[in-house]
């Protein structure tokens, strides 16, 4: 499941972004007394009770012909059209103005739920000021002081409470995967090809696609998958236009929302730095991943033009060594009727459950064949190996020192597990604990 989104909305110099880094945890936002500095929405990932959820801070919504109105208002629709929580947040110190029910009007017609946060409220003595933010009709007002942090608790504790409920999501059988990568890639001419229709926009204009879009397909074998193509994401320091913006977050959260993750890569343009940084949030989130050369048809080859090739893919992605490497063309429908199959195959992979005798056996052969290793006097002792989680496949080794468990040894034993069990397409996490 996605994580949840929070927006934080609200006019101009009310604490937005105050309160956004508080939450985030560090400073992300640009706080200043000036009127309007947040004018792009900005994102994090934040915690609260066991919840993960990501935020965005909105640039301030604007009232009259003040300068970046539209810009600011149409950031504003585009949040809140995603967010699952709104808060709204208002100033203690300066009390209701129209501004902030002009700002309530807004989020009446979004059917989202909102919870209301009166920031500034910094003694108990202001409290008793909050009560006129009840003529907004979004609910109780949670006073709040984001420059010292109190009250934020109880605000995420409210907060919280409208998450979507997981159980309540019908658990769908089809596997799910999302086409990523920069713009004009051709991610777009690959999920036509592979559905035999047009079903979203193929231009060679930069950044086209600028939603997710979900299809469903069942393959002749019977197996059923669900497509996401997604808009091309740019290198986060290059994102200026606010559409651009919002779709990144929308590939983000078809990441997070997916099973396996197809990483496109333009044959004819070669490796960029950008692909390094599309790839990292796919790896970063723990998904199965497949890259995809395109293009592929537009490249004059000999005999070594593929493994060249695949080599400098290996040399640039060393953290995605998991990862199967296929070359396609979406022009000619070149290897593309490999796909379906080999997403399923890694999604197994990514799915898959070792034994923990079967474990513990490969790891003591590993450990015999390269004995562990000791600092000061000390030596490493692996004691036992477990899986305890998959998606991506997780095994937690206990030992008696972690201090003594060095990266490489970590390393050394990651690929004997991978030698061991396939494991192609997806990473997999060893977590190193002291046995008490």
């Amino acid at each position: 499941m996605a994580a949840p989104i929070v927006a934080i909305v609200g006019r101009p110099n009310v604490g937005k972004s105050t309160i956004f880094n508080r939450m985030a945890g560090e400073r992300i936002a640009i706080v200043e007394d000036m009127p309007g500095v947040t004018r792009d929405r900005l994102y994090a990932s934040a915690e609260w009770l066991n919840y993960d959820f990501r935020m965005i801070d909105t640039g301030g919504i604007e009232i009259g012909d003040a300068p970046f109105l539209a810009e600011i208002r149409g950031q504003v629709e585009l949040a809140l059209d995603e967010a699952d929580v709104i808060v709204m947040v208002v100033s203690g110190r300066e009390g209701l103005t129209e501004a902030d029910e002009v700002v309530a009007k807004m989020l009446y017609k979004t059917d989202k739920p909102v919870v209301l946060a009166v920031n500034k409220v910094d003694n108990p003595e202001m409290r008793n000021d909050i009560y006129d933010f009840y003529a907004l009709g979004l609910g109780d007002p949670f006073p709040v002081s984001g420059s010292h942090g109190i009250g934020l608790g109880d605000l995420l504790d409210e907060v919280v409470k409208h998450f979507p409920d997981e159980a309540a999501e019908q658990e769908d059988e089809a596997i799910r995967f999302s086409i990523i990568g920069r713009p004009n890639v051709g991610k777009s001419s690959i999920v036509n090809a592979m559905l035999g229709e047009k079903r979203v926009i193929v231009s060679d204009i930069e950044g086209t696609t600028r939603d997710a879009i979900d299809t469903r397909f069942v393959t002749p074998d019977g197996d059923e998958f669900v497509m996401v193509d997604t808009a091309g994401m740019r290198k986060r320091g290059k994102i200026y236009e606010n559409t651009e913006k919002y779709s990144v977050m929308r590939a983000m959260k078809a990441i997070d929302d997916s099973n396996v993750i197809l990483m496109v890569l333009d044959a004819e343009a070669g490796i960029r730095e950008q692909d390094k940084h599309v790839a990292g949030f796919a790896h970063d989130a723990g998904r199965a991943m497949i890259i995809v050369v395109n293009k592929w048809d537009a490249i004059e080859k000999d005999d070594h033009t593929m493994s060249d090739f695949e080599n400098l893919i290996r040399d640039e992605f060393k953290f995605l060594d998991y990862a199967p490497i296929v070359f396609v063309s979406a022009k000619t429908g070149q290897r593309l009727d490999r796909l379906p199959q080999l997403v399923k195959d890694v999604d197994d992979n990514h799915r898959k459950r070792i034994g923990s005798s079967t474990l513990n056996d490969v790891i003591m052969d590993a450990i015999a064949i390269n004995p562990t290793p000791s600092d000061n006097g000390r030596r490493l002792r692996v004691y036992y190996a477990t899986q305890v989680a998959v998606q991506p496949p997780t095994f937690v080794i206990f030992v008696n020192d972690v201090e003594l468990m060095h990266f490489s040894y970590e390393r050394f034993l990651e690929n004997k597990i991978r030698e061991a069990f396939d494991f192609t397409g997806t990473p997999i996490k060893l977590i190193v604990r002291a046995r008490k």
